[in-house]
């Protein structure tokens, strides 16, 4: 899976579970790419589908975010530390709706929105599970 640098977008990245148990998740369903699961470094993109944009709605909290489906490959680097996890896209989330104007600040700088929810294993990758939501920018 190759990573790429082109800047995409940024704002906050949350995790949740997904597929077999693994670490804090028991069993759940595969995602709506059908091949989610928690152990790996996937994640779940609001646009991945006009089906997943009419549940998550971004757009109204600003973010016209671009369609990017199953099995697309994004590079998602902690604003703060700089660490960074290459993850595939397995799912349909966060519902970017609920959370407007909810705002992660490092170094003086904030992000706002929930635009990327990552799997406990790629969360884990870039930050610890406890803080719950980190400020990310995302690469293709």
């Amino acid at each position: 899976m190759a990573c790429g640098s082109t800047p995409l977008w940024s704002g906050e990245s949350t995790w949740f579970c997904c597929g077999s148990a693994w670490g804090p998740c028991g069993s759940t369903g595969t995602g709506a790419c059908g091949t989610c699961q928690s152990g790996k470094a996937q994640a779940a993109w609001p646009n991945a589908s006009a089906a997943c944009f009419d549940l998550t709605r971004p757009d109204l909290c600003g973010e016209n975010m671009p369609r990017r489906g199953c099995g697309s490959v994004l590079n998602v680097r902690h604003q703060c530390s700089g660490a960074t996890v290459c993850v595939t896209v397995a799912d349909c989330g966060p519902r970017t709706k609920s959370f407007c104007s909810e705002s992660t600040c490092c170094g003086g700088e904030c992000r706002t929105n929930r635009v990327i929810d990552l799997t406990p294993a790629a969360f884990s990758a870039i930050g610890n599970l406890s803080s719950g939501v980190v400020p990310v920018h995302i690469f293709e």
